[in-house]
């Protein structure tokens, strides 16, 4: 049991160290947004996140937003929910507010790990999705860190997700993700 505290809490670590670069705050934290939605979109472009389009069954291409990140809307345990691709990220991180959407409630969530955060120290529990989908590409039982949604404003779509695929690449600006 040691041995397993002790590896959730070096994801934790390696997750907190992802999220000071896609948190943005204000000066007044309940007026706090996705870093996605607060950044502006290329003139002509729009907020919300791209379509996947997909090669053939089972891949999927996201395009590079202006800012060279590949946003999604995904479908986690049947629900959409827009992420970010965030290969530095080991598990799949979501806030609470998403998991309370995705059916997971007081009782599932043992808030028992610590993650330093851009915004301090904050609680996660351990959580495995059901499955995680994107254009035609499903993975299932998907492990995950739910944060408090002080320190999370986004999804995070992480490495727990990633290393299930047959394949993902980037080339020319697209992120090609195949399974």
């Amino acid at each position: 049991m040691l041995v397993r505290t002790a590896i959730f809490a070096a994801v934790a670590a390696v997750i907190a160290t992802q999220i000071p670069a896609l948190i943005q705050r204000t000066e007044n934290p309940a007026e706090q947004q996705s870093a996605t939605d607060q950044a502006a979109p290329p003139q002509g472009a729009s907020r919300t996140a791209p379509e996947a389009a997909s090669l053939t069954p089972g891949s999927t291409v996201l395009d590079a937003d202006g800012r060279g990140h590949f946003i999604g809307n995904f479908r986690i345990n049947g629900k959409p929910i827009t992420g970010l691709v965030d290969t530095g990220a080991s598990l799949v991180a979501i806030n609470e507010s998403t998991a309370r959407k995705l059916g997971f409630g007081g009782n599932d969530l043992d808030f028992r790990y610590t993650a330093n955060t851009a915004n301090g120290k904050t609680e996660a529990a351990h959580v495995v999705l059901d499955r995680v989908e994107i254009g035609n590409v499903r993975v299932r039982d998907v492990d995950a860190f739910v944060l408090r949604d002080s320190s999370l404003s986004g999804t995070l779509v992480g490495m727990s997700f990633l290393t299930k695929l047959k394949s993902y690449q980037v080339k020319g600006g697209s992120l090609t993700l195949a399974n």
